[in-house]
Formats: C-alpha cells, structure tokens, sequence
C-alpha cells in the first residue's frame, strides 16, 4: 500500500502577498494583526504552508501509526467563516492556566487543536497572546529540535 502524500507543506509563496489578497478588507487586517501577533511569539519569519496557512517554525511528527510529517509549529489562516489559530491541543501542568485564559477570551470556539474566532474584535488580544505563547512552549517541549 502506498503512503499518502501529506499535502500541507511549507511553500515558497509569499505571505505578505497572501494576506494583501485576502479579499475581505477586516479579514485582511485581522491577519495581519494575528501574523503580528505570532511575530512576537515565535520571534520567527512566517511561512506559507499549504494553500492557506500561515506557519512559524516547523517539527517533524511520527504517530504509532507510522504516518509521520514535518508541520509549522504554530500558526493561523484567515478562512471566510473564521479566523482559524492552530494550538497545541493541551497544556498538561498548565491547562488550569490554560482554562482561565480561554474562559477570559471571549467570542470563540475550538476544535481538537484549533481555536476559531470569527471577529478578532470580540476577543481579549492579551489572552490571545497568552494562549499562542503557551501552545509554543509546550510545543518546544514535545518537539525540541
């Protein structure tokens, strides 16, 4: 049987270019504040990966499965219906911590490792901050280099 092709890979497409043609003018301006926001966090360069997302850093994966890959650490992509932040799914020792920041947040749901925001205006940006800087870390400590 043959391995699937993971298609979510770093690419060479300019992010700035990517946002200045997300076509709704708030969605635009709310990635750039959230690419900001990660520019901080991660103090690294974006990248594209995929179409769609945009990525800090990277770490290689291998389930028990055997399927394995290569990721961007932390990142985000602008859809239509919401902004879509990519977070670590736990926060072990930290997730009361954790639990109070996404309690504070605001307007938002989530799925197994993503946070959905469909106005950034409805949400607390500090504990946003607060919650991109935790996934990172514990993502550097699942996966150091």
């Amino acid at each position: 049987m043959a391995k699937a092709e993971f298609k979510t890979k770093a690419t060479e497409v300019s992010v700035a270019d990517f946002i200045a043609a997300v076509p709704d003018p708030r969605r635009r301006e709310e990635a750039a504040a959230i690419d900001a926001l990660h520019r901080r966090v991660t103090g690294l360069e974006p990248r594209m990966w995929g179409p769609s997302i945009i990525g800090y850093g990277s770490y290689h994966y291998k389930y028990d499965s055997g399927h394995e890959g290569t990721m961007c650490r932390a990142g985000f992509s602008p859809r239509k219906p919401a902004l879509t932040l990519y977070l670590m799914g736990t926060y072990c020792d930290r997730q009361a911590e954790a639990d109070a920041l996404f309690a504070r947040l605001g307007k938002h749901t989530t799925g197994k490792s993503c946070l959905y925001v469909k106005k950034l205006a409805d949400v607390d940006l500090a504990a946003l901050e607060q919650l991109v800087a935790m996934s990172w870390e514990r993502m550097n400590a699942q996966y150091p280099n």
